[in-house]
């Protein structure tokens, strides 16, 4: 080969490998974005939990999906079913199709059928939330939580110490995924968790779609409870409250940070007894 044609040759492969690595890094990410995508319709569009709790919930949740799917299509399919073999035949003088009265199995059939699926329904569900709501007392890490308008104060105690965080109506120009406003909540993973809600004025809800569950917070002499078990993984995680609660209620945000045991032990000390 002459030299004149390796000189020609070098910017075809100099084009190639830019264009190939190209081709490459286009293929890796709509395999990720496909993945995300088939992980999201598993979860039949509902957050990734991080409690043990969520689990419960997220099963529940596609429980119930796949048994309204299926009734659908039953119905869709009795009613493409009478459209087709019923409809008026042609060349027909019949005004109506032969009508049929007092089907006593069919009456059966669709008046037990219906009570079979509440009933099942019922169970399932009472069943999830006796365990979702089950609080046991005797969790390492108590939160009492009161919700005020329009902010939140959490008040942590672990072994003896408490670390007290409170936050006023945040600035939602501010609020970003990598910066979240409004007060922190910092628990441990793999730890149960007992949070006491209570509201110093009207009502609220604690809602952090990560655990899958809000409970509302009432004012007055009602305190409501509720359990988490946290799963082992950390990260930030948004909440907000979930009641229309006044005028500044959009800006009733916070963040829970699930965080290494050690470094939550390190964060007690240095919070305990302070607030902020």
């Amino acid at each position: 080969m002459s030299p004149t044609r390796r000189t020609t040759r070098r910017p075809w492969a100099r084009r190639r490998l830019p264009g190939a690595a190209a081709v490459v890094l286009l293929v890796a990410s709509a395999t990720a974005c496909s993945n995300q995508a088939l992980d999201q319709w598993s979860r039949g569009g509902m957050p990734e939990g991080v409690t043990k709790q969520a689990g419960i919930v997220q099963t529940l949740w596609n429980g119930a999906w796949i048994a309204a799917l299926a009734t659908g299509v039953v119905v869709w399919g009795l009613i493409l079913w009478a459209c087709a073999f019923h409809r008026k035949k042609k060349n027909s003088t019949e005004v109506l199709p032969p009508q049929v009265r007092y089907n006593l199995p069919i009456e059966i059939l669709y008046t037990v059928v219906p009570v079979i699926m509440v009933a099942v329904f019922f169970y399932f569900t009472a069943r999830d939330e006796t365990e979702i709501t089950k609080v046991s007392n005797s969790a390492p890490v108590k939160v009492a939580v009161e919700g005020y308008q329009w902010s939140w104060r959490f008040t942590t105690e672990y072994q003896g110490q408490k670390a007290v965080v409170a936050g006023v109506p945040v600035d939602l120009d501010k609020q970003t995924p990598q910066t979240p406003q409004g007060p922190q909540l910092v628990l441990p993973v793999n730890t149960e968790v007992q949070f006491d809600l209570h509201s110093d004025d009207v009502i609220h809800s604690f809602w952090v779609p990560a655990f899958l569950f809000k409970q509302d917070v009432f004012p007055g002499n009602v305190v409501n409870h509720f359990q988490i078990t946290t799963l082992d993984r950390t990260g930030v995680f948004f909440g907000r409250c979930a009641e229309l609660c006044g005028v500044d209620h959009s800006k009733m945000l916070f963040s829970v940070k699930l965080v290494p045991q050690a470094e939550f032990d390190q964060y007690i000390k240095s919070q305990a007894g302070s607030a902020q």
